[in-house]
């Protein structure tokens, strides 16, 4: 997108990366999830179901999920990984772990463990929809560069197979607790390797200035590792390392694994101890519009499993068992948010005229526009539109001017009140960081099969999100 003085906000309203479309009705299929399609009335459906009748029933703003598309996309995670990891090649098997934090409920939660996923969690909160899914504690791991007293004594209560250890305080803080219960945690030790991820810096997360992680460099990691090898209420299984999110280049997985196994080989020779596992982390990337170009989960995982044997042949030890931890690129795919357009409001600006599409939601239910600059698409999702495409924003109803969910896309310029729009690949973030700003309520989840709609995550009401407020709740009733 062309630079402005102003902010990207305010530049021209045709990007060069955006293409003019043919049809402007037309969906490109890679946006959006296995079961969604739009009739020859331009009406956006999902597994069968007209989103015309969705908005009508459950309203706007909705986060839409295609339940048959995930458990899709969780399973050929596994089915991908375990076939590029398999003993019959070699290596010592994989584990996948779904990451929690892009979009969790009881009801995902659930699935992932039916399709044969681990889960991740990053919180006493997600540890516990995990439990009440039914997950079992050797199938979860915890994440954290704070973690509290009370969320490890959770994880050791619930016996969480993997305790992801951030820092030095938390090996002391974590042998104390075990040491009082009496068990030996499960520890991995999260490192540093510094990598550079190619990625929003906000969403980079292997370079050495920012919070997560243990540093090879500046011989952190080796200290941490010292102190578990050396504990007795601290059982050392591994390293891991995650090196950002939505990375689309290849070659950092590769740099950063072959850093992580020469680490471990180290590690292995100076304590005496054999390492069994390597968590490589998540953070690929998928298509929220047509600029993005995801690597194929097949390739990823072929080309993972050739520098995991390459490396360990080279450095004369054992093979690890990995593990990854795909969230956005099982989850965002998978669900769309529909909303209401309430206002259109034409701009002249320097380059020409600028549409706005106002809709019902906004940054309360998609910050990420806000957050990392994330681009999205949209269509108009009730009817086809007849007339001429133009570039719109899609923003929201919030108090801020970056309020923008899709910052740059083409749609028919007879767009108006009334009228429908749904934004794919928003399963990721959007929910987890959904907020009440301007003291909007959070939108519910709903998880459609062919069969049977319904939510797996209820709309917050004005009664819910009030409260809290003690004068609320003593003065004026919703």
């Amino acid at each position: 997108m062309p630079a402005h003085i102003a902010g990207t906000m305010h530049a021209t309203p045709a990007p060069v990366w955006l293409p003019y479309p043919d049809d402007v009705n037309a969906l490109l299929p890679s946006l959006w999830s296995d079961n969604v399609t739009k009739s020859d009335a331009g009406v956006l459906t999902i597994a069968g179901h007209a989103v015309t009748d969705l908005a009508e029933r459950y309203g706007t703003p909705t986060l839409v999920m295609d339940v048959a598309d995930f458990k899709a996309r969780a399973e050929n995670y596994v089915s991908a990984y375990s076939a590029a990891f398999s003993e019959d090649k070699g290596l010592a098997g994989v584990d996948v772990f779904y990451a929690g934090k892009a979009f969790l409920c009881t009801a995902v939660a659930r699935w992932v463990h039916e399709s044969g996923l681990g889960m991740d969690t990053c919180s006493l909160g997600e540890m516990m929809v995990a439990r009440a899914a039914g997950v079992p504690g050797e199938r979860v791991g915890l994440h954290g560069n704070n973690k509290s007293a009370a969320e490890l004594e959770y994880a050791l209560d619930y016996g969480v197979g993997r305790i992801f250890v951030d820092s030095l305080d938390e090996i002391s803080l974590l042998e104390s607790i075990a040491a009082a219960r009496g068990v030996l945690a499960p520890v991995m030790l999260r490192v540093t390797v510094g990598v550079e991820a190619h990625t929003h810096d906000f969403i980079a997360t292997a370079h050495e200035d920012q919070k997560f992680g243990l540093s090879v460099s500046a011989g952190t990691a080796a200290k941490a590792a010292e102190a578990v090898a050396n504990s007795a209420h601290l059982r050392f299984d591994g390293l891991h390392s995650h090196i950002g999110s939505q990375i689309f280049d290849i070659s950092g997985f590769q740099v950063a694994a072959a850093r992580v196994l020469a680490l471990r080989a180290e590690i292995m020779a100076e304590h005496g101890v054999d390492l069994p596992d390597i968590d490589l982390g998540g953070g690929f990337g998928i298509r929220y519009t047509s600029q993005d170009t995801p690597i194929p989960v097949a390739e990823m995982a072929q080309e993972l499993a050739e520098v995991v044997a390459k490396e360990c042949r080279g450095l004369g030890t054992n093979v690890p068992r990995i593990s990854i931890e795909p969230g956005r690129a099982i989850v965002s795919p998978s669900m769309f948010t529909l909303y209401q357009v309430g206002t259109v409001k034409e701009v002249d600006t320097d380059n020409g005229v600028r549409t706005y599409v106002a809709v019902d939601g906004g940054m309360s239910d998609n910050i990420r526009t806000a957050l990392y600059d994330a681009d999205y698409s949209c269509t108009l999702a009730n009817r086809n539109s007849g007339s001429e495409p133009v570039i719109v924003r899609v923003v929201g109803k919030h108090c801020e001017s970056g309020d923008i969910i899709v910052r740059d896309e083409y749609m028919g310029s007879d767009v108006s009140s009334g009228d429908l729009v749904a934004v794919p690949s928003t399963g990721a973030y959007c929910r987890s960081l959904a907020n009440n700003y301007n003291h909007l309520p959070k939108p519910g989840v709903l998880a459609v099969t062919t069969d049977k709609v319904e939510w797996i995550v209820t709309p917050e009401d004005y009664s819910q999100m009030l409260r809290s407020d003690p004068g609320m709740n003593a003065g004026e009733r919703v």
